[in-house]
């Protein structure tokens, strides 16, 4: 990732739960910045990184991520305290993603309707990153140039929030069956033949695109290499498990259509 430095807060967005915010950078892009301080805290921003980087994989389309340096002058005349201390809270290296302008948020009942081949790449990259957070209720989808981007990755990867309860005796699960994109998902076993390979070849690269700073704070693992071979297995055992995730998807799908 490119390392830019945040040099004017534009405005919060307050659909987000975590406060991100429009920022401009030194490169004179705008950012939609998510930023270390907030509620989920550093785990969120590698859940962005990682999933991001093997959905890039399986040729799905992502806005750019930018390492975002956020100094302590940054909002400083920001009136809302709330913003003031997630910015204080934030001091260092956060997450820029590239902003869309003129994108709208995916709607199931506008046009246009994803082909069945990207659907199905979409719900099985997904479900193979846990990611619980792409329902009708919150898509995480944006429509732009009217092609689909996918956005808010930081709920993915739920089992790094609790390593020490993490049963690798038990098969991993999937949130599949809520996901947005199911009733259009037609194709989830060729998808998952055709992208496993490319996904599987790019879990090292996606897990060492993380920033070490992001991943210093956790006191389970002895040392940061330690840290990504521990990611590195958990997302090769989920990808083992695809073939599962896609038999309870279209068990659900079934009774949808």
């Amino acid at each position: 990732m490119r390392t830019v430095t945040a040099l004017r807060y534009v405005t919060p967005l307050r659909e987000g739960g975590s406060l991100p915010a429009i920022v401009e950078g030194d490169d004179s892009g705008l950012y939609v910045a998510k930023f270390r301080g907030a509620g989920q805290g550093p785990k969120a921003l590698v859940a962005e990184v990682i999933a991001a980087a093997l959905a890039r994989a399986a040729g799905l389309r992502v806005p750019e991520l930018v390492q975002l340096e956020v100094g302590p002058a940054l909002g400083r005349n920001e009136p809302d305290d709330e913003i003031r201390d997630l910015l204080k809270a934030s001091v260092g290296l956060n997450l820029g993603v590239d902003f869309l302008p003129g994108s709208v948020a995916f709607d199931p009942a506008v046009a246009p309707a994803p082909t069945g081949d990207e659907a199905s790449s979409v719900v099985w990259v997904d479900a193979v990153v846990g990611n619980v957070d792409r329902t009708p209720r919150n898509v995480n989808l944006l429509v732009w140039h009217r092609r689909l981007w996918l956005i808010d990755h930081g709920a993915a990867l739920v089992f790094h929030h609790a390593w020490e309860a993490l049963d690798r005796s038990r098969p991993p699960s999937s949130p599949v069956k809520d996901h947005v994109l199911l009733p259009w998902a037609t194709a989830l076993g060729e998808a998952g033949a055709r992208l496993a390979p490319a996904v599987a070849a790019a879990i090292p690269a996606a897990v060492a695109e993380v920033p070490e700073e992001w991943l210093a704070s956790e006191p389970r693992f002895p040392s940061l290499a330690a840290h990504r071979a521990a990611y590195e297995r958990e997302l090769e055992r989920r990808l083992a498990a695809a073939p599962s995730f896609v038999e309870e998807a279209e068990r659900v799908r079934a009774a949808l259509v």
